[in-house]
Protein backbone atom coordinates (compact mmCIF):
# COMPACT_ATOMS: atom_id res chain seq x y z
CA UNK A 1 0.00 0.00 0.00
CA UNK A 2 1.59 3.76 -0.81
CA UNK A 3 1.78 5.97 1.71
CA UNK A 4 1.21 9.40 1.41
CA UNK A 5 4.02 11.48 2.73
CA UNK A 6 3.96 14.94 4.29
CA UNK A 7 4.25 17.86 2.04
CA UNK A 8 7.28 19.49 3.04
CA UNK A 9 6.20 23.41 3.62
CA UNK A 10 10.02 24.20 4.12
CA UNK A 11 10.18 24.24 0.22
CA UNK A 12 6.28 26.16 -0.72
CA UNK A 13 7.77 29.10 -2.31
CA UNK A 14 4.30 30.86 -1.23
CA UNK A 15 5.45 30.03 2.17
CA UNK A 16 9.03 31.22 1.63
CA UNK A 17 7.84 34.44 -0.08
CA UNK A 18 5.72 35.21 2.56
CA UNK A 19 8.42 34.61 5.57
CA UNK A 20 10.65 36.97 3.23
CA UNK A 21 8.05 39.68 3.10
CA UNK A 22 7.47 39.94 6.91
CA UNK A 23 11.25 40.10 7.56
CA UNK A 24 11.66 42.61 5.07
CA UNK A 25 8.53 44.69 6.70
CA UNK A 26 10.15 44.47 9.96
CA UNK A 27 13.37 45.50 9.04
CA UNK A 28 12.07 48.69 7.43
CA UNK A 29 10.57 49.28 11.18
CA UNK A 30 13.97 49.78 12.75
CA UNK A 31 15.18 52.58 10.99
CA UNK A 32 12.44 54.69 12.12
CA UNK A 33 12.61 53.50 15.63
CA UNK A 34 16.04 54.42 15.77
CA UNK A 35 15.29 57.66 14.28
CA UNK A 36 12.46 58.22 16.67
CA UNK A 37 14.40 57.16 19.81
CA UNK A 38 17.17 60.19 18.52
CA UNK A 39 14.19 62.35 18.33
CA UNK A 40 13.14 61.49 21.84
CA UNK A 41 16.95 62.25 23.31
CA UNK A 42 16.82 65.33 21.89
CA UNK A 43 14.82 67.15 25.21
CA UNK A 44 17.11 65.17 27.29
CA UNK A 45 20.32 66.25 25.60
CA UNK A 46 19.06 70.00 25.92
CA UNK A 47 17.93 69.33 30.06
CA UNK A 48 21.94 68.10 30.52
CA UNK A 49 23.24 71.10 28.58
CA UNK A 50 21.56 73.09 30.57
CA UNK A 51 21.54 71.68 33.89
CA UNK A 52 25.56 72.19 33.16
CA UNK A 53 26.07 68.08 32.97
CA UNK A 54 28.16 68.68 29.55
CA UNK A 55 29.90 64.79 30.43
CA UNK A 56 26.13 62.99 29.99
CA UNK A 57 25.29 65.85 26.89
CA UNK A 58 28.74 64.68 25.23
CA UNK A 59 28.20 60.93 25.01
CA UNK A 60 24.23 61.50 24.04
CA UNK A 61 25.17 63.91 21.69
CA UNK A 62 27.72 61.03 20.00
CA UNK A 63 25.13 58.15 20.48
CA UNK A 64 22.97 60.08 18.48
CA UNK A 65 25.81 60.92 15.71
CA UNK A 66 25.87 57.06 15.76
CA UNK A 67 22.39 55.98 15.65
CA UNK A 68 21.76 58.41 12.80
CA UNK A 69 25.05 56.31 10.72
CA UNK A 70 23.49 53.06 11.91
CA UNK A 71 19.99 53.63 10.93
CA UNK A 72 21.11 55.35 7.33
CA UNK A 73 23.56 51.94 7.14
CA UNK A 74 20.43 49.86 7.69
CA UNK A 75 17.84 51.28 5.36
CA UNK A 76 20.31 51.43 2.67
CA UNK A 77 21.92 47.85 2.99
CA UNK A 78 18.01 46.09 3.30
CA UNK A 79 16.78 48.67 1.18
CA UNK A 80 14.34 49.98 3.90
CA UNK A 81 13.72 53.51 2.95
CA UNK A 82 10.04 54.88 3.70
CA UNK A 83 8.12 57.71 2.97
CA UNK A 84 7.85 58.66 6.74
CA UNK A 85 11.72 58.02 7.24
CA UNK A 86 12.40 60.47 4.52
CA UNK A 87 10.81 63.39 6.65
CA UNK A 88 11.53 61.74 10.04
CA UNK A 89 15.82 61.23 9.78
CA UNK A 90 16.49 64.99 8.80
CA UNK A 91 14.21 66.27 11.12
CA UNK A 92 15.63 64.65 13.90
CA UNK A 93 18.93 65.97 12.46
CA UNK A 94 18.04 69.36 12.49
CA UNK A 95 15.87 69.36 15.97
CA UNK A 96 19.16 67.84 17.82
CA UNK A 97 21.77 70.65 16.08
CA UNK A 98 19.33 73.63 16.62
CA UNK A 99 18.24 72.69 20.45
CA UNK A 100 22.03 72.06 21.31
CA UNK A 101 22.59 75.29 19.26
CA UNK A 102 20.56 77.22 21.10
CA UNK A 103 21.28 75.35 24.99
CA UNK A 104 24.75 75.94 24.55
CA UNK A 105 24.38 79.92 23.72
CA UNK A 106 22.55 79.90 26.61
CA UNK A 107 24.62 78.68 28.71
CA UNK A 108 27.54 80.88 26.98
CA UNK A 109 29.88 78.10 25.02
CA UNK A 110 28.08 79.29 21.82
CA UNK A 111 28.01 82.66 20.03
CA UNK A 112 24.86 84.04 19.65
CA UNK A 113 25.21 85.95 16.02
CA UNK A 114 26.19 82.44 14.88
CA UNK A 115 23.22 80.87 16.59
CA UNK A 116 20.79 83.46 14.79
CA UNK A 117 22.88 82.42 11.43
CA UNK A 118 22.06 78.75 11.62
CA UNK A 119 18.50 78.79 12.76
CA UNK A 120 17.80 81.60 10.51
CA UNK A 121 18.79 79.50 7.64
CA UNK A 122 16.96 76.61 8.78
CA UNK A 123 13.78 78.73 8.75
CA UNK A 124 14.32 80.27 5.77
CA UNK A 125 14.49 76.67 3.84
CA UNK A 126 11.48 75.22 6.06
CA UNK A 127 9.34 78.49 4.74
CA UNK A 128 10.52 78.42 0.88
CA UNK A 129 9.48 74.86 1.38
CA UNK A 130 5.74 75.53 2.68
CA UNK A 131 5.48 78.45 0.09
CA UNK A 132 6.40 76.20 -2.46
CA UNK A 133 3.53 73.71 -1.37
CA UNK A 134 0.91 76.67 -0.82
CA UNK A 135 1.56 77.43 -4.63
CA UNK A 136 1.54 74.05 -5.79
CA UNK A 137 5.36 74.07 -6.51
CA UNK A 138 6.57 71.39 -4.31
CA UNK A 139 10.27 71.73 -3.99
CA UNK A 140 12.18 68.18 -3.74
CA UNK A 141 14.45 68.25 -0.84
CA UNK A 142 17.54 66.99 -2.36
CA UNK A 143 20.29 68.17 0.56
CA UNK A 144 23.20 69.71 -1.48
CA UNK A 145 27.24 68.80 -0.99
CA UNK A 146 27.27 72.42 0.61
CA UNK A 147 24.37 71.80 2.67
CA UNK A 148 26.13 68.06 4.12
CA UNK A 149 29.32 70.32 4.63
CA UNK A 150 27.52 72.52 6.80
CA UNK A 151 25.98 69.93 8.88
CA UNK A 152 29.12 68.02 8.91
CA UNK A 153 30.65 71.47 10.20
CA UNK A 154 28.27 71.87 12.73
CA UNK A 155 28.37 68.55 14.18
CA UNK A 156 31.77 69.12 14.53
CA UNK A 157 31.53 71.92 16.41
CA UNK A 158 28.70 71.16 18.55
CA UNK A 159 30.71 68.15 19.61
CA UNK A 160 34.11 70.00 19.98
CA UNK A 161 32.20 72.06 22.60
CA UNK A 162 30.65 69.68 24.56
CA UNK A 163 33.93 67.80 24.38
CA UNK A 164 35.76 70.59 26.06
CA UNK A 165 33.22 71.81 28.36
CA UNK A 166 32.12 68.44 29.74
CA UNK A 167 35.43 65.84 29.17
CA UNK A 168 37.85 68.86 29.84
CA UNK A 169 39.53 68.19 26.99
CA UNK A 170 41.59 71.11 25.60
CA UNK A 171 40.55 73.13 22.58
CA UNK A 172 43.61 72.89 19.85
CA UNK A 173 45.33 75.87 18.12
CA UNK A 174 44.91 76.15 14.26
CA UNK A 175 47.69 78.62 12.99
CA UNK A 176 47.62 80.27 16.47
CA UNK A 177 44.09 80.51 16.55
CA UNK A 178 41.25 78.18 18.95
CA UNK A 179 40.17 75.32 16.41
CA UNK A 180 36.36 76.22 18.00
CA UNK A 181 36.83 79.82 16.57
CA UNK A 182 38.31 78.56 12.95
CA UNK A 183 34.86 75.85 13.12
CA UNK A 184 32.64 79.05 13.98
CA UNK A 185 33.96 80.48 10.61
CA UNK A 186 33.29 77.35 8.64
CA UNK A 187 30.23 76.88 10.20
CA UNK A 188 28.71 80.75 9.30
CA UNK A 189 30.40 80.30 5.37
CA UNK A 190 28.74 77.12 4.67
CA UNK A 191 25.07 78.32 6.42
CA UNK A 192 25.45 81.34 3.90
CA UNK A 193 26.56 79.50 1.26
CA UNK A 194 24.19 76.60 2.02
CA UNK A 195 21.02 78.81 1.46
CA UNK A 196 21.96 81.31 -0.66
CA UNK A 197 22.64 77.71 -2.61
CA UNK A 198 18.92 76.17 -2.00
CA UNK A 199 17.37 79.48 -3.18
CA UNK A 200 19.56 79.22 -6.32
CA UNK A 201 18.38 76.04 -7.91
CA UNK A 202 14.51 76.65 -6.42
CA UNK A 203 11.99 76.21 -9.18
CA UNK A 204 10.07 78.98 -7.63
CA UNK A 205 12.84 81.31 -7.59
CA UNK A 206 13.61 79.96 -11.57
CA UNK A 207 9.56 80.98 -12.30
CA UNK A 208 9.80 77.25 -13.55
CA UNK A 209 5.63 76.73 -12.98
CA UNK A 210 3.84 73.47 -13.80
CA UNK A 211 0.76 75.36 -14.80
CA UNK A 212 -0.84 77.51 -17.94
CA UNK A 213 -1.54 81.03 -16.40
CA UNK A 214 -0.89 83.16 -18.93
CA UNK A 215 1.63 85.98 -19.43
CA UNK A 216 5.26 86.25 -19.74
CA UNK A 217 7.49 86.92 -17.06
CA UNK A 218 10.96 87.70 -17.11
Amino acid sequence: MAIDRPQNRSCDPDAREHFVSGIRSSVKLVPNIITTGRLIAVPVTVYCVLAGELNAAFWLFVAAGISDAVDGAIARFFDARTVVGAFLDPLADKALLVSVYIALCNIGLMPLWLVVLVVSRDLLIVGWVLLSYTVRQPEAMKPLFISKANTFLQLMLAGLVLAVGGLGLDDPLMFGVRFAVVLQGLVAATTVLSGFSYLATSKLLAGDEGGGGGGGGA
